[in-house]
């Protein structure tokens, strides 16, 4: 019907070599030390991963469930088509994608996955409200996520919907496989269902006569369906959580999970009859005929995605069909998954409903499950009845791509809720990015092309002791920064950068190298130097935050190409003495508060 909407990422990092695919789908003059002798000689470089090789595995520091090397599958959940993306699915997607390009700036072999989930009851109810069919509407809605992606240049190697061929038939091995094992029987439901949450909720869940969520429910009368057997795996999800402590992030969550399983489980209703925009239920030894009337339920082919797009269960997606001659299967390189990050809300469905839907199907788990928190308005809950949605397209419009993803990773600690205003977000690039770290590299450059002959100084003094100290901290930023992301501390990854450059500040405000001009020429230089350096250390770690912006400082510091990842943060590919640099140019422009909000 539709073409398979491909991820698409114009700046940032090499990609990981995994194939792309398109199918069918269905429903980036002082006694002065020259400095080529610091770049040039690498006999005294012990550590492969550091020398010249662009494909050395840094990698991550390794932790319970990542041993920093092996190949890491990162996913977003899978958005819900029924609405116009929202900040949240900004937060996410620019999260996971600062964690894929660390990891690709590491040297790891990344498989990011994003998507849409196009089935339930309440797409079917959307489609008929506008008039269209099911699939119409899935595939104009789909759009506007793939076009948001595009925007905020989140770099996904693959976008599933699941809608596709692929997908349905993968979802539907996922069953006959739980069919084969006793998994999955016969009956009957009855009780509380939100179509908003497409969640099953019982009498003790209720809210004042709604879900958690706050979402309205309604009550299911014994309607044929058939049932995951859930309650034989309360013990061993517990146990499974008690054997792999770091499984779930932040620990809050863990302790939410573990109390609503110690609370008993029942067995789960896995397919619907009330409607049919999703995939059929397949012919197994429970029926004689597929059951064209029974569609599974949402969440069992909304989770499948992470193994869909892999492959699963284990034949290429590339177009061979399968042909074990030719193809490879993404599924056997990456799966299980290294990490699921998700919004709190959908938390149950990741870390309670999934594991033992793979604990049934004898399929290894995912490594770590990544539970956000929400995001609020100027201290009010986001809601259409309030009419202060906040839509990422807009914060782009008035504020740009970098300065938009620079703020939703700094201004709140990973993990937990935060809060959003204007007034924030143009305090926060004002100061660390337009005050701080733009003013720097603008006043640094402009030094250096106005009175170094438009070039990076060609000679060099020896370090002094505030030098080498700065210098030391630039060459360390890897190694400080790279725990926070195996953690997945985002923010405190940022503050490290932001920390760097304060530091420098203070560096260029004691030496005052626009003094030292007067009085003394060559340590003017090599004060600029050594800023320059520092810079190019920062720049590149801060691709993956502000890909564009850090990729125009590399610009800037003439920083080839092809010398900025991980591996190249060393001497050997310090800034070139003598490389001529073009007039610099002002890269975060201060932001001024709209006029609402100043009113």
């Amino acid at each position: 019907m539709s073409l398979v909407m491909m991820s698409m990422c114009t700046t940032g990092p090499r990609r990981a070599a995994v194939q792309a695919w398109s199918t069918p789908l269905l429903g980036r003059k002082q006694t002065g030390v020259v400095l080529t002798r610091l770049w040039t000689s690498t006999s005294t470089t012990t550590d492969a991963a550091s020398t010249t090789s662009t494909t050395a595995i840094l990698g991550t520091p390794a932790t319970s469930f990542d041993d920093g090397q092996r190949p890491f599958q990162i996913t977003t959940p899978i958005y819900y088509v029924n609405d116009k993306p929202h900040i949240g699915h900004a937060y996410t997607s620019v999260a996971c994608d600062v964690l894929a390009r660390f990891m690709r700036l590491s040297g790891r072999q990344v498989f990011f996955l994003s998507g849409t989930d196009e089935h339930g009851q309440k797409v079917q109810q959307s489609a008929e409200t506008k008039g269209v069919s099911p699939q119409a509407f899935v595939d104009e809605v789909s759009t506007n996520f793939v076009d948001l992606l595009d925007l905020l240049q989140i770099s996904n190697d693959d976008f599933v919907r699941t809608t596709q061929v692929q997908h349905q038939a993968a979802v539907q091995h996922l069953w006959q496989t739980l069919v084969e094992k006793d998994q999955i029987y016969l009956g009957q439901y009855e009780g509380w269902y939100s179509v908003r949450d497409e969640c099953f909720y019982t009498e003790s869940e209720l809210v004042d006569g709604k879900a958690p969520t706050g979402a309205d429910v309604e009550w299911v009368a014994k309607e044929e369906s058939y049932f995951f057997k859930l309650s034989e795996y309360e013990d061993k999800l517990l146990e499974f959580y008690d054997q792999n402590p770091e499984f779930m992030a932040p620990v809050a969550r863990t302790n939410e999970v573990k109390a609503f399983v110690s609370g008993g489980l029942r067995d789960l209703s896995v397919s619907r009859t009330s409607f049919s925009w999703g995939v059929p239920v397949p012919e197994t030894k429970l029926s004689a005929q597929a059951q064209e009337d029974h569609v599974m339920y949402v969440w069992i082919d909304a989770l499948t995605n992470y193994l869909s797009a892999l492959g699963y269960p284990g034949k290429s997606r590339d177009g061979n069909n399968g042909d074990e001659s030719t193809a490879t299967s993404n599924y056997d390189t990456f799966w299980p998954a290294a990490l699921h990050v998700v919004g709190k809300d959908i938390l149950r469905f990741h870390a309670v409903y999934w594991p033992a839907l793979l604990m049934a199907a004898d399929l290894p788990l995912p490594k770590r499950l990544f539970a956000h928190g929400w995001w609020t308005k100027d201290g009010q809950k986001i809601s259409k009845s309030l009419g202060n949605v906040i839509d990422p397209v807009d914060l782009v419009e008035k504020y740009g791509v970098d300065q938009t993803r620079f703020f939703l990773m700094a201004d709140v600690g990973f993990g937990n809720d935060g809060d959003y205003s204007d007034r924030n977000m143009v305090l926060r690039v004002n100061s660390n990015l337009a005050n701080e770290l733009g003013n720097l590299c603008q006043r640094t450059l402009s030094m250096v092309f106005k009175n170094c002959n438009k070039a990076v100084p060609e000679i060099v003094g020896e370090f002094t002791d505030e030098d080498k100290a700065v210098l030391a901290a630039a060459r360390g930023l890897r190694e400080q920064a790279a725990p926070h992301i195996a953690k997945q501390a985002i923010h405190r990854y940022v503050q490290v950068m932001i920390d760097m450059i304060s530091e420098t500040n203070k560096y260029i405000d004691e030496q005052a190298p626009w003094s030292l001009r007067k009085t003394d020429p060559a340590r003017a230089d090599t004060v600029l130097y050594v800023i320059l350096e520092v810079l190019r250390h920062v720049a590149i770690l801060y691709q993956p935050v502000i890909p564009t912006s850090a990729n125009m400082i590399l610009d800037q510091l003439t920083v080839p190409a092809d010398e900025r990842t991980f591996a190249h943060l060393t001497d050997e590919y310090q800034v070139k003495p003598g490389t001529p640099i073009a007039k610099p140019q002002g890269i975060f422009p201060r932001l001024e508060l709209p006029e609402e909000v100043v009113a």
